[in-house]
């Protein structure tokens, strides 16, 4: 089947609709390569005349910055970049393969009931700020404050809604009969779910955990009033370079940003063909 060919005013549309959602793309990008010279220069330079990688040497380097001029940053981004991956990576992990066993709890056994799936997305239902308040009293009260655990911990549960659901989209595409075959055979319901199920949903699997890898990566509301002085991610450290002395480091933010943006563009590009069908969760057939 041939593609529809866009006519003149819809491509005008999309191209708009392009560069909208690209431009703050483009600036970031120009922005981490550009001088602390050019930061505020006015008019805006919108493409640097000399581009330079200071400000992605001042993120674990924090004097680089100096050279110009310019104060240094207080911390490096390093810790902040480790703290985002073993929260993202490990939160991600807890959230989906719970998520996994409760999709095929409800879809093949029907466990809690009809009204089970709508009571582990309502989770979702609450804004992150009403959450987060509840949350830092019971963590003060364990000692899971300013933690990691504390924060792979509601990272996972704030997850695992969409894991949930998303998965379970994916294993009732799957027949009943494939599973019933290997009990046939001789193998017990875990066994079949462990070696028919799961094999045979793995692109649906791979697609639910990056989409929950890009949610916990991307988390910002959490990591700022559960964290302080032990715990970093980088959408935190984002917020810290601001210096009295200098300002907002906007070149510095850039060159974070971008590091950041890499693997959810990277990721999001990867599961891009299933993510649609996931979100639907469900409702539509293929």
């Amino acid at each position: 089947m041939m593609p529809r060919k866009l006519t003149p005013l819809q491509a005008l549309l999309m191209g708009l609709a392009l560069i909208v959602v690209l431009f703050p793309v483009f600036w970031i990008v120009m922005t981490a390569i550009k001088p602390p010279t050019d930061w505020n220069a006015s008019p805006a330079i919108w493409v640097p005349s000399k581009p330079t990688l200071i400000n992605f040497q001042t993120l674990f380097n924090p004097d680089a910055i100096r050279e110009y001029g310019v104060g240094g940053v207080s911390q490096a981004a390093t810790d902040a970049v480790i703290g985002s991956l073993l929260a993202s990576v490990s939160a991600t992990a807890i959230s989906v393969v719970i998520g996994l066993f409760s999709a095929i709890g409800i879809s093949r056994y029907g466990n809690g009931g009809k009204s089970t799936p709508l009571v582990i997305l309502s989770g979702r239902m609450f804004p992150p700020a009403a959450i987060a308040v509840p949350f830092v009293i019971m963590f003060s009260t364990i000692g899971l404050i300013d933690s990691y655990p504390g924060l792979i911990a509601i990272y996972a549960a704030v997850t695992l809604p969409f894991s949930t659901w998303m998965l379970k989209s994916f294993v009732e595409d799957l027949p009943r009969e494939i599973e019933e075959a290997a009990m046939i055979d001789g193998q017990s319901r875990m066994m079949a779910h462990l070696t028919v199920t799961i094999p045979l949903i793995k692109g649906g699997l791979f697609a639910t955990t990056m989409f929950v890898f890009i949610l916990n990566w991307s988390e910002f509301m959490f990591a700022l009033v559960l964290s302080y002085s032990n715990v970093s991610t980088i959408p935190v450290q984002l917020a810290k370079y601001v210096t009295a002395t200098a300002g907002t480091l906007y070149g510095v933010q850039a060159a974070l940003a971008v590091l950041a943006m890499v693997p959810l563009v990277i990721v999001g590009y990867r599961i891009q063909s299933h993510l649609a069908r996931g979100m639907t969760f469900g409702a539509i057939k293929q």
